[in-house]
């Protein structure tokens, strides 16, 4: 996709053709570089990193902050031990976890003026649950720079709206139904500019021989996957990274402490699904709730 095709005749925006823009984006504002680093004598390793990369490690780690480490972005030395894309996934071993577990703590991370700084080496960070919020907002922020001003950017749990469908016409964006086919909706809202992310237990999932249902969103203090009475969240904001952070947190909370501590947050609303398929509004949300005529 061409960066001078007209974006004012488009209102949607495939996944597709926002990974291409994407691309063009971080050739013109990022460059190769070899990864620099260096170990301290206290045993800590410290990464220079780029300014943008430090901008989204920096709204990880305010979640992870925000949440009491429920979401937490040194998570990857867990989160790389479960892979939920192979034909046959299986569960990791029990003692690889607990040796895991060891290196993750988003406390022992340390950011300042582009240098990210692990205190014991065998740490890392995983920015699933975060960038690609950060990647929608970049991407409007880029399209309202070349004058769009009505669009839809989706990509996959990630809805993000510039303006209204028409003046007079807000989008009417569907919430999907768990375990159903993405086409599925459960519900649906009307937004203007608003940002719509959904996190649950349908998106990568796998269950064993026993029944037992493993999914992508791990607990940092089990290894495990969260076990709650939820199947998903979705969150409605003004910014797609906030979506994403807050999506992921409120699950690990809980329907019970997720609905008060979202509700406490002003400018943002979200329903829980529970597994039994009902849903629960934070106090605003039924505003934007879209009933067809």
């Amino acid at each position: 996709m061409d960066l001078k095709d007209s974006f004012t005749k488009k209102r949607s925006y495939t996944k597709e053709q926002c990974e291409s823009i994407v691309k063009q984006i971080e050739q013109k504002k990022t460059k190769e570089n070899t990864v620099k680093y260096s170990i301290c004598q206290d045993g800590s390793i410290t990464f220079e990193i780029s300014a943008l990369l430090e901008r989204i490690v920096k709204k990880g780690l305010e979640y992870s902050k925000k949440s009491d480490g429920r979401f937490d972005i040194a998570i990857e030395p867990v989160s790389s031990l479960w892979d939920f894309t192979v034909k046959k996934p299986t569960v990791p071993d029990e003692q690889k976890i607990e040796k895991a577990l060891a290196y993750v703590d988003y406390q022992k991370i340390a950011l300042d003026d582009q240098k990210l700084t692990f205190q014991m080496p065998g740490m890392g960070i995983d920015l699933g649950g975060i960038a690609k919020g950060f990647i929608a907002d970049e991407l409007k922020a880029y399209l309202e720079k070349k004058g769009v001003k009505s669009a839809v950017i989706d990509l996959g749990g990630n809805v993000l709206c510039i303006g209204q469908k028409d003046p007079k016409t807000p989008f009417h964006i569907g919430i999907q139904q768990p375990f159903a086919d993405r086409n599925e909706t459960i519900a649906a809202v009307s937004v203007d500019g608003l940002s719509i992310v959904s996190s649950g237990i349908y998106e990568r999932y796998f269950k064993t021989k026993d029944g037992t249902l493993y999914h992508h969103i791990l607990n940092p203090k089990t290894g495990y996957s969260y076990d709650n009475d939820l199947m998903a969240v979705t969150i409605l904001s003004k910014k797609s990274v906030d979506g994403d952070g807050l999506s992921t947190s409120c699950f690990a909370m809980g329907k019970k402490e997720g609905l008060a501590f979202i509700n406490n947050i002003d400018g943002v609303e979200a329903v829980f699904i529970t597994k039994d398929e009902k849903m629960h509004y934070s106090k605003g949300f039924s505003k934007y709730l879209y009933k067809q005529k």
